[in-house]
């Protein structure tokens, strides 16, 4: 069978998020070698040694460069990072940025605003750049699922968590970013909107391919599910929504009634695929 070979013009899904952290790692590496090119080398070293901050950027320069471990994959588009160094790098970009906003403050706050932003002319912008990188890293390894929402291939994204129904089997995996939760019976699922926060009236009909015959049976029963699903109100009462995820197996002794998942919906995309999960794990 004929094999699409693989140009630089249709790369993996991730690869941009592996260039643009590599990216930001070149600039800080470079803008960190120009300021030790501007003291004596013997004063650039000593001061490292005795700095921990000097070797916690070390490490944090090697791992936003190299970034071992990472791979862009078509199966995994939003996650082409292994779980620690995701998590290595938000917890060293989160420490960087506070570095960075509380030198620039303290700085601001004892020389006056007006020196401040001599300063920041003086460095081309550096003092606002800098805190904005630590920032990007930070929002480029933010939680997310593996995928976005994809009804027509039964896949489905819900804040950090994402599941896909295979119909033919009638099973379903469930994916906390990068890490997988488990393999289950889809007729076993179920979702539970919260109590107190589901509104009676209906909302727009999602299409959701459903498990069973093709027809206007299945049409039916599809719009009747979504008809069925709580619509969310406005403002704060939406932003507090949250659905949960059950496993319920009679054949799975100390396991009935499970929470797979806890989430809150936070988008209207969020919303909608809770909605077209509901509605499709009812067609199984």
């Amino acid at each position: 069978m004929a094999r699409t070979k693989e140009t630089r013009a249709n790369a993996a899904p991730g690869a941009g998020t592996i260039f643009a952290l590599r990216a930001i790692g070149l600039v800080l590496l470079a803008r960190w070698l120009f300021s030790m090119a501007q003291m004596d080398l013997g004063a650039a070293l000593s001061a490292m040694v005795s700095s921990p901050w000097a070797c916690v950027n070390l490490v944090f320069l090697f791992l936003l460069i190299f970034l071992p471990g990472a791979r862009a994959m078509a199966e995994r588009p939003f996650h082409p990072l292994p779980q620690w160094l995701r998590q290595a790098l938000r917890l060293f970009a989160f420490l960087g940025f506070l570095f960075a906003v509380w030198s620039i403050g303290a700085f601001a706050a004892s020389a006056g605003w007006r020196r401040a932003a001599q300063a920041v002319a003086a460095t081309n912008g550096w003092l606002l750049a800098a805190p904005a990188l630590y920032a990007a890293v930070m929002w480029i390894c933010r939680p997310r699922a593996l995928w976005r929402t994809n009804i027509a291939a039964r896949r489905f994204a819900i804040g950090r968590y994402a599941m896909a129904l295979d119909p033919v089997t009638r099973t379903a995996i469930v994916w906390a970013e990068r890490r997988k939760v488990g393999q289950y019976d889809a007729r076993e699922l179920s979702v539970r909107w919260a109590l107190g926060q589901a509104m009676p009236a209906a909302p727009t009909p999602t299409p959701v391919v459903a498990f069973s015959g093709v027809g206007e049976a299945g049409v039916a029963r599809a719009s009747q599910g979504s008809a069925t699903a709580p619509a969310l109100a406005h403002g704060a009462f939406r932003r507090r929504q949250k659905i949960e995820l059950l496993w319920d197996s009679p054949a799975a002794a100390g396991h009935n009634r499970q929470t797979v998942f806890r989430a809150a919906l936070t988008s209207e995309g969020d919303r909608a695929a809770a909605r077209a999960l509901d509605t499709s794990l009812q067609q199984v």
